[in-house]
């Protein structure tokens, strides 16, 4: 049955790609071009710290033009539309190959957690948000078995130093009978210097997790 709101919707707002804004079919899509030019799923280089706990680091994208603004505005303006384009883009990620090779051994995901304080003023965590669609596409359980203990401060502009301070003793494990020799997808919304990632890599381990893998939605990363 045509659901006459959406008809409606489409007529008052027709919908258009994020990046170049044509017109497309379905709200959500993205013309093929500018599709290809977001979707670049890609491995992170590792510092040797990091190789100590995370086996790899993906990112699906590049953190930069439509892709960055889809999850800022979505992180931040709370623009809960975006994830319609969020999650076309990952269903074209998951037919591909090495995202394919990448998730055949994962038994379960953990998203990086926010303190409870942020997320009851967010109203989500954007990393479940984000990829929750995608993983059980994907038959991935999704599991949060890492809890954020203290509130932290934001990570811009602090030096890898302060970085490692400010998030030390800052998540704790729930649930580790779970998580033994399991290997983990560790998710979230954007890998920057990847402080974040590695010190949650290094709780679940030290809990007695296997390997611990991480993918974002998009990266800027340099070591």
């Amino acid at each position: 049955m045509v659901n006459l709101w959406e008809v409606l919707l489409d007529f008052l707002f027709p919908p258009h790609c994020p990046l170049c804004h044509a017109y497309v079919e379905t709200r959500g899509d993205w013309c093929p071009k500018c599709l290809s030019e977001a979707l670049q799923p890609h491995k992170l280089s590792l510092s040797v710290p990091m190789q100590a706990v995370l086996a790899e680091a993906w990112a699906f994208g590049v953190y930069k033009d439509s892709l960055r603004d889809l999850i800022r505005h979505l992180k931040y303006q709370g623009k809960r539309s975006n994830q319609f384009y969020i999650e076309t883009l990952l269903s074209a990620a998951g037919k591909m190959s090495q995202v394919q090779k990448l998730l055949s051994g994962i038994d379960f995901a953990v998203p990086v957690p926010l303190y409870p304080d942020k997320e009851k003023q967010r109203g989500f965590n954007q990393a479940e948000l984000i990829f929750s669609g995608f993983l059980a596409s994907q038959h991935i359980p999704l599991r949060r078995l890492l809890l954020r203990t203290r509130a932290t401060r934001s990570m811009y502009e602090l030096s890898g130093r302060e970085r490692e301070k400010n998030l030390k003793n800052a998540f704790a494990v729930t649930g580790i009978e779970a998580l033994t020799g399991k290997n983990i997808l560790l998710i979230d919304d954007i890998f920057t210097t990847g402080a974040t990632m590695t010190e949650c890599a290094r709780v679940l381990r030290s809990a007695g997790a296997g390997a611990v893998y991480a993918v974002v939605l998009a990266s800027d990363h340099r070591i």
